[in-house]
């Protein structure tokens, strides 16, 4: 299904090895991890306009909100004319109510290829889509401080040691890893929450839920499912690029907002002293 997406980006990522692989080795560990880190950066620097539409989808719908809370009280026991109102309140406002979804799905296929295409790397595979047997094995064999990138932390004793690690190597790495890119969620998590409106407290709860689940989701899936280090790699580079991205966009949206309410005309009053005219 994603076939159309993994060949790009597992191309991405064997440019990126070629290049850092020409620089140290091509079986270096560290060419390796440059190589997953600017895939992630070159993938989410293609989808920053996207996010930026989101966003600014997002903010619409938020002035919105009080106009659309009060349709709700006023026909909520009629769904076809409750609907309506709100369909005419978002035309009326050139917002859409799925305006901030597009974007994400748009975004969804790209992501679950990159998983995917890191998740690949498997033993004994001839292939990984654009990758050789040889950049298989050189992937497999690639190690950062002792633990290797196709290794998982959950793997038997056996399996590891057939790859030239251990427990303690990869749990020395892989926690580590997990935990920042647990704390990246959560600040990027708390940001968006803190800019949630009082006018859907619900929303505001859930997210609040979520921005301590996600970061222990990571902990445990890292832990105890088959996510191998390189896996882990990618997991930190996207989080720590979504929590500097959305610093960055929420400035840019956030000077668009100034930037319009300083361009708004004023309607000009009576001088002062000046006795204000009846038409």
């Amino acid at each position: 299904m994603f076939d159309v997406f993994l060949y790009p980006v597992s191309a991405i990522l064997w440019f990126w090895h070629k290049v850092f692989g020409a620089v140290l080795s091509p079986d270096s560990g560290v060419a390796w991890v440059l190589s997953i880190t600017f895939l992630v950066f070159t993938l989410r620097l293609l989808l920053v306009k996207p996010a930026l539409s989101a966003l600014r989808a997002g903010r619409r719908t938020q002035a919105l909100a009080p106009q659309m809370a009060k349709i709700k009280e006023k026909y909520g026991k009629d769904r076809q004319r409750m609907a309506k109102e709100i369909q005419k309140l978002h035309a009326d406002n050139g917002s859409s109510p799925l305006g901030g979804c597009l974007p994400a799905l748009i975004q969804l296929p790209v992501f679950l290829s990159l998983y995917w295409v890191l998740r690949d790397f498997t033993p004994g595979a001839q292939s990984n889509h654009v990758f050789d047997h040889a950049g298989v094995e050189s992937f497999l064999n690639a190690g950062l401080f002792g633990a290797k990138l196709g290794n998982w932390l959950s793997q038997p004793a056996a399996e590891l040691a057939a790859f030239g690690t251990d427990h303690a190597h990869m749990i020395a790495v892989g926690v580590p890893l997990m935990l920042i890119a647990g704390l990246a969620t959560f600040f990027s998590m708390r940001a968006s929450l803190i800019r949630q409106t009082a006018t859907a407290p619900q929303a505001a709860g859930i997210a609040k839920l979520m921005m301590y689940l996600a970061p222990l989701g990571m902990l445990v899936s890292g832990s105890f499912f088959p996510v191998p280090i390189g896996v882990l790699l990618y997991f930190l580079a996207t989080n720590v690029w979504t929590l500097g991205q959305q610093h960055f966009l929420t400035k840019v949206v956030d000077r668009e907002e100034q930037a319009r309410v300083v361009a708004k005309p004023k309607v000009a009053g009576p001088r002062p002293g000046q006795k204000p005219q009846r038409r």
